[in-house]
């Protein structure tokens, strides 16, 4: 991947059936190309992605696809499928959350 490569996370869109995160990327020229990445609201619904990690779930995915050709995809709509998350969720694990609350041991 070239050094000269900027990945922007844009914003996302709530859809009927999907949250669609958009990635601009610049490169070297000064050349900006928009990229568009869904997660199917059922993912979220099931617990398999969380909304606070959805932007970092897409950037990897978009980082993985620029890596495989040579910065310059064909595509420019990707979906993120069961397996994306997965490998994001081995990658990431999460903590334990803690009750700030909870009765202290003694």
């Amino acid at each position: 991947m070239s050094d000269n490569l900027f990945v922007q996370y844009v914003g996302f869109k709530v859809k009927t059936f999907d949250r669609e995160y958009t990635f601009n990327v610049h490169v070297s020229e000064g050349a900006i190309r928009a990229f568009k990445l869904s997660i199917a609201n059922e993912a979220f619904n099931a617990h398999r992605a969380r909304f606070q990690d959805a932007p970092s779930i897409c950037s990897t995915k978009l980082h993985r696809e620029l890596a495989g050709h040579a910065n310059n995809p064909s595509e420019t709509s990707y979906r993120i499928s069961d397996t994306d998350l997965e490998e994001y969720r081995s990658a990431h694990p999460q903590k334990s959350s803690r009750n700030p609350y909870a009765r202290k041991a003694n």
